[in-house]
């Protein structure tokens, strides 16, 4: 309809294209002299006006309004309105004390008023079109920035590319690991909508005070990239490095060393921080006791500092966890383990998950030399580029 109007408006005059937009509106029936006004650009009183001369039966006129008859715009006869409006909008002007719009939300209505104010009366209609014509829309917030870039950001993330490439030709195993957002156990709103009878809602509390017996639930996720499949452990107690690990282990013992009977190496790719940490000393321990209880040479390469959403786990295995269970209450440990390990996709993801309700104590301190020991013993080998980045733990030499 905005087509059309375009395309036939500037070939009417003024009493000709009143009546075209009238009877439109009438043929909409109810809300059609809106539809129509914002369609065109007009006015709703001009619209209105000439549904009211459709309705009047008047007869045709032999003439036509002169050349530059009828209401000039409000740009033609305030030349100083576009300006004074785009002062308001000014990104850099948003918290500005002298501004009468100090840290509000830029309104239609409140821009209308505060130029009204200041004399230039206009509508909020005007004002909405006035900031269209001048390259405007309704927007929301995008996330997009990141925090300060490292210098070698994409200089780990080629290196990390390296690493998998060279794991996956040889068909050893590349995992993404991270621990997914801690939930509440109970009877909690979970964000989110299911499909449910008319007017039946589940009922949820209406504080989320922790219960002191279900406690939190600490998933912790493992994804096998070639593979396309998931482990989850869902812990009981708190998510440290021997947590982490015991996941990886768990995956590794019942389904990582039956996918790659061969494999004699892991790539590990995990975030900075956490209980993965690149600094954490526990994570490193506990990875060289499992290089030793499996005999594979363990690499690990961090993400870059302000990355945490590029690691493949956040978007191939728990952002579906997290749509599958949208809208439903998370009662209980076992409710928690059996919707993630009923999450699927159209791709052929498939995911195991289990309760781990073994302990595991904060504040386990790694002393000194128990570091120096893995390093001269070459279980602990850091990499040339970014050592504290990408560093192997590899299996004790016999």
């Amino acid at each position: 309809m905005a087509a059309e109007f375009e395309a036939l408006l500037p070939h009417l005059d003024e009493r000709s294209a009143r009546l075209v937009l009238a009877a439109r509106a009438r043929s909409l029936g109810h809300g059609g002299i809106i539809a129509v006004a914002r369609a065109s650009g007009a006015s709703r009183s001009r619209v209105q006006e000439g549904v009211g001369q459709l309705e009047s039966g008047e007869a045709p006129l032999d003439r036509v309004r002169r050349p530059g008859g009828g209401r000039k715009k409000l740009t033609e006869t305030d030349s100083g309105l576009v300006p004074a409006l785009l002062a308001l909008v000014e990104p850099t002007r948003r918290g500005d004390p002298e501004s009468a719009l100090s840290w509000t939300t830029l309104s239609t209505e409140k821009l209308a008023a505060e130029l009204t104010a200041t004399g230039h009366p206009v509508s909020a209609d005007t004002v909405a079109r006035l900031l269209k014509e001048q390259g405007f829309s309704l927007q929301a917030n995008a996330k997009m920035v990141e925090g300060n870039q490292h210098p070698d950001r994409d200089g780990q993330f080629s290196y990390l590319n390296e690493q998998a490439a060279d794991h996956l030709g040889t068909a050893d195993p590349v995992i993404s690991v991270d621990a997914k957002k801690k939930e509440l156990v109970g009877n909690y709103r979970n964000n989110g909508t299911q499909w449910r009878p008319l007017g039946d809602p589940e009922p949820v509390k209406v504080h989320d005070f922790i219960d002191p017996e279900l406690g939190k639930a600490n998933p912790y996720g493992v994804y096998d990239i070639a593979g396309n499949t998931g482990w989850v452990s869902v812990g009981t107690d708190h998510d440290t490095a021997t947590f982490a690990v015991n996941t990886i282990r768990s995956w590794w013992n019942s389904t990582g060393r039956h996918a790659y009977p061969g494999a004699t190496r892991l790539l590990i790719t995990a975030d900075g921080g956490g209980s993965n940490g690149y600094r954490t000393r526990l994570w490193k321990t506990e990875l060289a006791a499992l290089a030793e209880e499996t005999g594979l040479a363990i690499t690990v390469c961090h993400l870059p500092p302000g990355t945490s959403k590029w690691n493949k786990i956040e978007h191939r295995l728990f952002s579906h966890i997290s749509m599958n269970w949208r809208g439903r209450p998370l009662t209980s440990h076992d409710v928690i383990v059996n919707t993630i390990a009923g999450t699927t996709t159209r791709t052929g993801l498939s995911v195991h998950a289990e309760l781990d309700e073994n302990e595991y104590p904060l504040g386990v301190k790694i002393p000194d030399q128990q570091m120096r020991a893995l390093e001269t013993g070459r279980i602990l080998a850091r990499h040339d580029w970014h050592p504290e980045w990408n560093y192997t733990l590899n299996p004790p030499q016999e």
